[in-house]
């Protein structure tokens, strides 16, 4: 089972721009090798960096730039993202996606009366639920979606239970 993203993006990006490279020398040297004028002049390229000094921008902003792309695809590689798949207690190796619980908890909360609507984002730790409801008296409204809302986390039992948080919105305001 995948509990974390794969680095399909960078990993795409990398291999488009390599093989861009790539294909560009492979058709420049094949120009080269049956006598056509290449479309970029390897005598131009040389002299142009030959008369290039360590001491000039061009060097250094091109090695910035370099050293930055590695250091963002490294970190792309090392560091973990949102976890595909929240792992739950129990004896197997068990998980939810990320959408259904999110569907999940949408249901528990919509299904509480007086809300005409919810909205569900899930953070690392965080359960943020925006509810709409047409109700003039919202006296106890957010505190019952947060109960309903536990009641189903506790119900899916995740290995770490994340905080509720409940922001009421009435069907008139536009915040």
């Amino acid at each position: 089972m995948k509990r974390r993203p794969r680095r399909s993006v960078p990993a795409t990006l990398t291999a488009l721009v390599i093989l861009a490279v790539c294909v560009f020398a492979a058709a420049v040297s094949i120009q080269l090798i049956i006598g056509e004028k290449p479309w970029i002049s390897y005598a131009a390229v040389t002299g142009w960096l030959h008369d290039r000094h360590w001491t000039d921008p061009i060097p250094g902003i091109a090695g910035g730039v370099a050293a930055l792309l590695g250091l963002i695809l490294l970190l792309a590689a090392v560091l973990p993202g949102k976890a595909t798949v929240l792992p739950l207690r129990g004896d197997l190796d068990s998980g939810a996606s990320r959408r259904s619980y999110r569907s999940t908890l949408r249901t528990a909360a919509s299904s509480v009366e007086g809300v005409s609507g919810a909205k569900v984002k899930l953070g690392g730790r965080r359960v943020k639920a925006v509810v709409t409801t047409a109700r003039t008296n919202t006296d106890g409204l957010a505190e019952a979606v947060r109960t309903a809302v536990e009641q189903r986390v506790g119900q899916i039992d995740p290995v770490t239970p994340p905080a509720v948080k409940v922001r009421l919105k009435t069907s008139g305001s536009t915040s």
